[in-house]
């Protein structure tokens, strides 16, 4: 059987046509893949989005002494909606879960799940409570900046970035928790606390209630806050 060659032109056509279609399916490969891209970050900032306001209206019922009621169904934060919140720890502190997510990060992040969770504790119970602000961003950073505060991360002049994203995704969930008002008060309703190895002069004027992890806390006689 003789060879049949194919002219040179002719080969050279089929090369280009086969480029041609190989450089269309990458090209629409890329634009899927930029479209899927795209759409996640739609969805996870939708998610935040719905996650803020959840939360802004969750930390106003905690702040009112007459609101006692659990929420809906449909006020709760959803864990979906609470990690798309700061999901690289670098987020302004503008918000709830921000704000109490970072808090329970930096005073416990190398302790076990209660130890963490005694830290939101403290701080849900400082909310609105007389002597205390009203939102969670202003309870933890009463105080300065620089200098004298309540919450020694928030003024100690270091970065407050959260930097190790397993312990800060524990924090966060802690926090939805303790907003939706699914969290149990390991505190025996403490609104101040130290660390087991310090003894500070404050500590005699309250209430020891518990040691929990590396911290002891206390609550004020009276049910006041000074």
């Amino acid at each position: 059987m003789k060879n049949r060659l194919l002219p040179i032109a002719t080969v050279a056509a089929l090369l280009l046509t086969g480029c041609d279609k190989s450089s269309t399916e990458v090209s629409k490969a890329v634009d899927e893949g930029r479209d899927r891209v795209e759409a996640a970050r739609s969805g996870a900032l939708k998610a935040e989005d719905k996650a803020n306001e959840k939360a802004e209206v969750l930390e106003q019922n905690s702040a009112s002494e007459g609101s006692k009621t659990s929420p809906s169904r449909s006020e709760l934060i959803t864990k979906t909606e609470a990690q798309a919140v700061d999901p690289l720890g670098e987020a302004a502190l503008n918000d709830a879960i921000t704000c109490l997510s970072r808090t329970i990060y930096w005073e416990a992040k190398g302790e076990a799940g209660v130890g963490m969770e005694s830290i939101a504790n403290v701080v849900m119970n400082r909310l609105g409570h007389e002597g205390f602000p009203d939102t969670i961003c202003e309870v933890v950073k009463q105080g300065r900046e620089q200098g004298s505060c309540q919450f020694s991360w928030w003024c100690d002049g270091r970065s407050d970035d959260a930097e190790e994203e397993k312990a800060y995704a524990i924090a966060k969930e802690i926090a939805r928790k303790a907003l939706n008002r699914q969290l149990a008060d390991r505190t025996g309703g403490a609104m101040y606390f130290h660390q087991r190895q310090q003894s500070p002069d404050w500590s005699e004027e309250y209430i020891k209630t518990v040691t929990v992890g590396e911290h002891v806390f206390y609550k004020p006689h009276g049910g006041a806050a000074k």
